[in-house]
């Protein structure tokens, strides 16, 4: 037995410990998700994590659905809408045969209820992504005036997302701090069963759902009649129980897998058509050691993407170069200085020899008697991989890279400070201008600007993107800050993460969508064969 199979047999021995059958009652309409975490609760307005989304997106609806290209805005609760001429206007027009899970009817008052919940909820996140709101009207049932202070033009994308759920206040108020643990009353094609944290999220198919996006083949109601999502920590268990048919579907696969796993007639592995979420290594640019652009920069040509991206990520994933993908709207090549990313160890020690960082006897450069050392915070997962092979990289040039790693209830409280060199992080975006508003206004400091990006040109040139009329001058005004902060050199980019959904034997391939990581989606695609 190869090592490969004795892993898959200790995982699917360890799975089946831990992960009781659980679908035999009801075979033919129910399907078993795995993923590796959970979230703290279901609620779009306070929780920004990926496991969140999985569940919001199928569980409730927005007023507008992105395209699998990333780029086009569909209908879906919102059946048609107007932009006034000066952009801060938004008239929707809203779809009148919606329910939601408890059979109450969808209105515009439902809309305005659940913005104006969001921006008056003290521990509401990403308020941003709303606008700057004035008034959300409902005019009558089935019209709604969204209205901003000012021009907001990534509003319509911004809508896609989970942040952007409708909910049935009512249920708000009813549940309290329950609301999102105990229930979630929403209109999407699934309806919120019960959960156990930390093991599994049961969602029933809701019956009278058919107002799916347009470029779904099944627009509603679901084909699955159960959705469990269970909780498998363990990546090894996660590929024995695709296999095994323990689990039906997921997109938690660790990269040695995807080979094997594709080579399998019995299992399905697909990929949405565009799909953007990017690792970096971001500096902390008012700690000494790394003020210097020529240091920043030296770093940058010292670190092998392609490297990385054929060692921890197996060849997978695709080295970047830029500090979002190529294919997002509003990418700016033009604006971006390549030479300053990708590999050249012996152009980036002599940027360290111009920046006065001499190497020492000791193989580490020292300027006036200082030593160039850094300190990395990072994840104890797959970074933990990438910053060893990192630091290798960094050591040849003469840079010490100490890293120190915490888990995931440790993590984020360790970079709101201002103790670190450089720092590491991940994130799903939908355009340039989704990832520009979030990293790089001097208002977001010290998170998620953990940069200190302090600009106010870049300020300015945010302001104009966002309150842009028109696509073109959203896309100049963007191109400058990508210039800036590009030739600022303020993030390694590492790569562009790809996706993955494996469906296992008895699930037909799935239509992987990219937003925000949800690979599944509205769910509308997972049917049994």
């Amino acid at each position: 037995m190869g090592h490969a199979s004795k892993w898959l047999a200790a995982g699917a021995i360890a799975l089946a410990a831990a992960v009781p059958l659980s679908t035999s009652a009801s075979a033919q309409s129910s399907v078993t998700v795995m993923r590796q975490i959970d979230t703290d609760r279901y609620d779009p307005h306070t929780s920004t994590a990926r496991s969140t989304a999985e569940i919001m997106f199928m569980v409730g609806d927005t007023l507008v659905a992105l395209g699998p290209d990333m780029k086009t805005i569909h209908p879906l609760l919102a059946k048609s809408w107007e932009v006034s001429a000066d952009g801060k206007l938004y008239t929707f027009h809203l779809r009148d045969d919606v329910t939601f899970c408890s059979g109450k009817k969808f209105t515009a008052a439902d809309v305005k209820a659940t913005i104006d919940r969001w921006l008056n909820l003290d521990k509401g996140v990403v308020k941003n992504r709303a606008g700057d709101v004035k008034e959300v009207r409902a005019v009558d049932d089935y019209t709604v005036e969204y209205e901003l202070e000012q021009p907001y033009s990534e509003l319509l994308y911004q809508m896609t997302q989970h942040f952007h759920t409708i909910i049935n206040v009512d249920q708000v108020t009813e549940l309290g701090d329950d609301f999102g643990v105990k229930g979630f009353d929403g209109t999407g094609p699934y309806c919120f069963g019960s959960w156990e944290p930390r093991n599994e999220l049961v969602m029933t198919k809701h019956e009278a759902y058919k107002w799916g996006p347009d470029f779904y083949a099944n627009q509603g109601p679901a084909k699955i009649d159960k959705v469990v999502w269970r909780i498998v920590p363990e990546e090894n268990n996660v590929v024995a129980g695709i296999q095994t048919g323990q689990g039906d579907v997921t997109q938690y696969l660790p990269y040695w897998a995807i080979d094997q796993l594709q080579a399998n007639p019995q299992i399905s592995v697909t990929q949405p058509p565009f799909y953007f979420w990017t690792y970096y290594m971001g500096f902390k640019i008012t700690r000494d050691n790394v003020s210097d652009v020529k240091v920043r920069e030296a770093i940058n040509l010292a670190v092998d993407q392609k490297a990385l991206a054929e060692g921890p990520f197996f060849g997978k994933a695709e080295p970047a170069y830029a500090y979002v993908h190529p294919g997002t709207l509003d990418y700016s090549a033009d604006a971006i200085d390549t030479s300053l990313f990708g590999y050249d160890p012996e152009k980036a020690a002599k940027l360290l020899d111009e920046a006065g960082w001499t190497m020492g006897d000791d193989g580490f450069r020292y300027k006036d008697g200082k030593k160039l050392e850094l300190v990395a915070y990072s994840f104890t997962n797959i970074w933990r991989q990438v910053t060893e092979a990192v630091q290798g990289d960094l050591r040849k040039v003469g840079v010490d890279l100490k890293v120190e790693l915490f888990d995931a209830t440790v993590v984020w409280g360790k970079l709101k400070t201002q103790d670190f060199d450089m720092f590491t992080m991940s994130y799903p975006y939908v355009s340039a201008g989704d990832a520009l508003n979030l990293y790089f206004p001097s208002a977001n400091m010290p998170s998620p600007n953990r940069m200190n990006w302090d600009d106010k040109e870049t300020d300015q040139w945010l302001f104009e993107a966002r309150g842009a009329l028109n696509d073109a001058d959203r896309a100049a005004a963007y191109a400058k800050v990508e210039k800036k902060v590009h030739d600022a050199v303020v993030w390694v980019p590492i790569v562009h993460e790809p996706m993955f959904v494996a469906a296992g034997p008895k699930v037909k391939p799935v239509d992987a969508h990219g937003i925000y990581g949800a690979g599944l989606y509205k769910g509308l695609s997972l049917e049994l064969k």
